[in-house]
């Protein structure tokens, strides 16, 4: 059915951490861009963190320092660890291969004060 499946996501308060995993499916990580996106509610989704298929990264200005998000080849997934979350930070959190513009189903992150 889907060829990203998103888990990690949980309830933690500010100042905690969490680390976020996306197995490919039916996809090779290791090949792909992949990405992070998040989506508040009554917002628009946005792109959180980016790796190239050779590992170059990006953030979004919000997390950087914060947030790394790397891949696990022999696992064949994609991680967003998550340190020193704040508030803001929730939001449904998305995995996506930006080449087959494949998505997963997403992980719920609430980080209270």
């Amino acid at each position: 059915q889907v060829q990203l499946v998103e888990s990690g996501g949980g309830l933690v308060q500010a100042g905690g951490s969490l680390r976020l995993s996306c197995v490919g499916s039916r996809i090779t990580i290791s090949i792909n861009a992949m990405a992070w996106h998040r989506q508040a509610p009554g917002k628009q989704r946005e792109l959180v963190a980016a790796i190239s298929r050779n590992g170059y990264t990006n953030y979004a200005d919000s997390v950087k320092g914060r947030f790394t998000i790397s891949r696990d080849n022999a696992k064949n997934t994609v991680s967003l660890q998550m340190n020193n979350l704040k508030p803001e930070d929730t939001a449904v959190y998305y995995c996506h291969a930006p080449g087959p513009d494949f998505w997963g189903q997403g992980t719920q992150v609430t980080v209270s004060s």
